[in-house]
């Protein structure tokens, strides 16, 4: 039989997650330990002002959470770009102390980093500024994650280092949530046994939840199915307590259009609901692809609401579902968190035309043929200078543009996009170093070459008509 390894003496059963939380305009109900069947998992229909259905060590959740791979940084740009030579410097701090104080002020309580974003600098950053806002830290939930994703980083010593350093950097003593990141990275399912099971790192993160070092052990999923089905069939062993899964209108029925090796969205949010296990959404809006201007997706959707912007539609899809703990958002800029509080406050469930919208908006969204970036930067620094992100953006951009631009209107766009001639499509060697990091699996070195010849297409254009 199986080993439960959920909790130790150390841990009240006060821990334990999910329980229901009551939502305005709904009685009152004694704390369960699992949530309460619905007659559907298609949509939430309540009224909830910024709270999921979930609590966790008696804390409401807010279904709008934050997320830190993205931050705001001294010259307006991301800190996720500085393999382009920014540092770690260059994250705008005051900023983000003013703009984590206004989402707690908003009622935003959940708080996602890790070790890996914003070039190792997220977690400190993000610690400085919940220590800044002057709310305790009770008042909040913080997720973190065990980001082992280099070789040097397998063995369980530099695993616990990891851990270590994360509570420092974070200035607190223990993690709500701690997350196994991305369990399907790598080519198979022996990179996440490498990273997870034969050095004893995940029975070393459930003792941590035993001993109360961590409120919440779950896992974030990219990649290789077999890393989640094995989780999954693990259950009954690790007693999950949630799972943080990339869900979107799009992914929701089209991952494995987009790539095989994908799951549909679809398919890991009910498997994850019929266990009983919340579920964190990351990529609401694709890496901002589902909130740029995209005339397919407004074709669809402004008809519906003139006054909404593409960003809410995303935002009301992934908060419609009711096993959803929290949306993650980076809101790098100040009017992101305006507009996202307003979204939330209170979300506005979809209806079944609205939804039905939604599915032909992501259809359109298809035909357009764009590359799958979400701008996470995993991928960067290229070893050559390349900036990759820029580039696949820059194609995207003109795929989902209504009016196509001349060529020569196109290159000069291009030149301004990548000033530097040295980081543009034309020199990447295919070295390839950059696919194995993509959590989209994106053959890189393919779609830049692709995007070179492009370039070089135009370029004859223009040369041929003087």
């Amino acid at each position: 039989m199986a080993r439960d390894r959920r909790h130790g003496s150390a841990t009240s059963p006060s821990n334990a997650i999910p329980t229901r939380t009551r939502t305005r305009g709904s009685n009152p109900s004694p704390t369960r330990t699992t949530p309460r069947r619905r007659r559907t998992e298609t949509a939430r229909t309540g009224g909830e002002t910024m709270t999921s259905h979930y609590a966790m060590d008696g804390k409401k959740v807010s279904l709008l959470g934050y997320g830190a791979m993205r931050m705001a940084t001294v010259d307006g740009k991301h800190a996720t770009s500085w393999a382009q030579g920014y540092s770690a410097s260059a994250i705008d701090q005051d900023l983000l102390n003013r703009q984590i104080k206004m989402l707690l002020e908003g009622g935003v309580n959940y708080f996602d980093t890790s070790p890996a974003y914003c070039r190792g600098e997220s977690e400190s950053a993000l610690g400085k500024a919940l220590k800044a806002s002057g709310y305790d830290r009770k008042d909040y939930v913080l997720a973190t994650k065990l980001s082992n994703f280099a070789p040097r980083q397998y063995p369980l010593a530099a695993c616990k280092k990891m851990f270590a350093d994360s509570l420092k950097f974070l200035q607190t003593d223990y993690i709500d949530n701690y997350l196994l990141h991305s369990i399907g990275n790598g080519k198979d399912f022996s990179t996440f046994s490498k990273r997870y099971l034969e050095n004893g790192a995940l029975d070393w993160c459930a003792d941590l939840r035993a001993q109360g070092k961590i409120r919440h052990l779950g896992f974030s999923y990219h990649g290789d199915p077999k890393a989640f089905e094995w989780c999954l069939a693990h259950h009954d062993t690790y007693k999950w307590d949630f799972a943080q899964i990339q869900m979107n209108y799009v992914d929701w029925r089209h991952a494995k259009e987009v790539n095989a090796r994908n799951l549909n969205a679809e398919y890991l949010y009910r498997t994850l609901a019929k266990l009983g296990i919340p579920v964190v959404i990351m990529e609401p809006l694709l890496g901002g692809r589902l909130a740029r201007y995209n005339y397919a997706l407004a074709h669809e959707l402004t008809p519906l609401d003139p006054e909404a912007t593409l960003a809410k539609w995303a935002f009301r899809f992934c908060g419609s579902f009711p096993k959803v703990l929290t949306v993650l958002s980076g809101m790098t800029r100040t009017e992101h968190i305006e507009e996202n509080l307003a979204t939330f406050s209170p979300l506005k469930p979809c209806s079944e035309k609205e939804f039905a919208a939604l599915e032909r908006a992501a259809r359109r969204m298809l035909s357009l043929n764009t590359i799958p970036c979400n701008s996470c930067n995993y991928c960067m620094p290229c070893p050559y200078g390349l900036d990759i992100v820029a580039i696949l953006q820059f194609r995207n951009n003109f795929l989902v543009a209504q009016t196509k631009p001349s060529a020569k209107d196109v290159l000069k766009a291009y030149r301004k996009a990548i000033p530097e001639e040295l980081r543009r499509a034309d020199h990447c060697t295919g070295c390839g170093r950059c696919s194995p990091h993509c959590p989209q699996s994106i053959d890189i070195p393919r779609e830049i070459a692709a995007i070179d010849e492009w370039i070089d297409l135009l370029e004859d254009d223009v040369v041929a008509k003087g």
